[in-house]
């Protein structure tokens, strides 16, 4: 069993090595009053299930004392960090699954025109920073997406600080708008269905079936990735949670939004706060999705409906990551192939099938308008049984 939690740290007493949980230099000298505690390893479940709730308990004891406004004097660092730590701050109010790019970039835009000036930034300095974020990496190719990504977060940073009136931002994100800047082609990428077969064999072999119900699921439901395997999001989050682990709260689709009748239904995460458009898909006329959940005993089916073997939890974004990539080389599918792609291989699909494309897109979860959630599962419930069965002739040959 994988025995690493946030603060668990092995100290050598007499005897052997001995778990503690530790609180974090950060908290200490905060005045955080409990600095280390002894757990007990004979169960390493229950020690693990201690651990997380002391971290879960510093964290929030930190995020209440925190003095979220950060001083600001000029410079591009000052500015981002015054757009990450304000309580107000439009980077607060992303989802979890957005804000982790926007934090990554952040930090890079720091390390690399941290100590700039904003009044003496122009034009120049910046397309000459897109040509160094577009640079080949490893590949022959612009990393386009990653310095249009780059340039994104800068957008959002100056725009924050345009409206706290911070010196320089109003005059950058002026000169930012009249820029234009190269953009990647659209992804092209769409798994098949033998490929989607494939890909589930070797997660089958890999000792991961979880997995392999997961991309059944993303492939013939068309649902985004974060709506199959949820999210890991921090405790400060507002959304409910049962599940606690890694000094945080998890949220995704268990085992209980599968009726008796094999009807899933929930609200996609990308428009829960905006139209709220519900999706409904009956399961039993997803050919893949059966041949998995024949493999899940019943009384298995209780808790996430994803989790990783291994640790028993739901995936974090960087092991599923892994395991997707391991899976996917293993299947010998192209290495440009992303585990995203397995919802525009469903919705080629449909389209090749001659599915009608307002049943695609009800499938999809891209309602423009919000109806009565009675009437919209219903609809969306039928279109997408419309859709499956297309697919599937489609893949008979018939």
């Amino acid at each position: 069993m994988d025995t690493k939690s946030p603060g668990l740290k092995w100290r050598a007493r007499k005897g052997g090595r001995v778990p503690y949980w530790i609180a974090s230099p950060a908290a200490v000298r905060a005045g955080y009053p409990v600095k280390a505690v002894r757990l007990d390893a004979s169960e390493p479940r229950l020690m693990l299930a201690r651990c997380e709730r002391l971290q879960a308990e510093m964290l929030m004891w930190l995020h209440g004392r925190a003095d979220n406004r950060a001083p600001y004097d000029g410079t591009v660092r000052a500015m981002l960090e015054h757009y990450m730590r304000d309580p107000d701050s439009t980077y607060q109010k992303l989802k979890p699954s957005s804000r982790h790019p926007y934090t990554i970039y952040a930090r890079k835009l720091t390390e690399h025109i941290g100590d700039r000036r904003l009044d003496a930034i122009d034009r120049r300095d910046i397309t000459r920073w897109f040509g160094v974020w577009s640079s080949p990496g490893d590949g022959d190719k612009p990393r386009l997406a990653a310095a249009r990504m780059a340039v994104c977060v800068l957008k959002a940073a100056l725009t924050f600080g345009k409206g706290c009136r911070l010196a320089g931002c109003s005059d950058l994100r002026s000169i930012l708008e009249d820029m234009e800047f190269a953009a990647p082609r659209p992804r092209t990428a769409a798994p098949t269905a033998a490929q989607v077969e494939a890909v589930r064999r070797a997660a089958h072999a890999a000792g991961h079936p979880l997995r392999a119900l997961a991309y059944a699921i993303q492939f013939e439901t068309t649902l985004r990735q974060w709506d199959v395997i949820g999210q890991w999001v921090p405790l400060s989050d507002p959304r409910a949670s049962s599940l606690l682990g890694y000094g945080e709260k998890w949220l995704g689709p268990m085992w209980s939004r599968i009726d008796e009748s094999l009807i899933l239904r929930l609200t996609p995460t990308k428009t829960e706060d905006t139209t709220e458009a519900r999706v409904a898909f009956d399961l039993r006329e997803c050919p893949m999705v059966l041949e998995e959940l024949a493999l899940v005993p019943i009384e298995q089916r209780t808790g996430p409906i994803i989790v990783n073997e291994d640790t028993g939890l739901p995936y974090r974004h960087d092991t599923w990551g892994d395991g997707w990539r391991a899976d996917r080389k293993a299947a010998g599918l192209p290495a440009s192939m992303w585990n995203r792609d397995l919802r525009a291989g469903g919705v080629t699909e449909g389209g090749q099938a001659g599915a009608d494309i307002k049943d695609t897109s009800r499938l999809a979860g891209h309602s423009k308008a919000k109806i009565t959630a009675a009437v919209y599962d219903r609809d969306t419930l039928e279109a997408a049984r419309r859709v499956a069965r297309a697919r599937r002739k489609l893949r008979e040959g018939k």
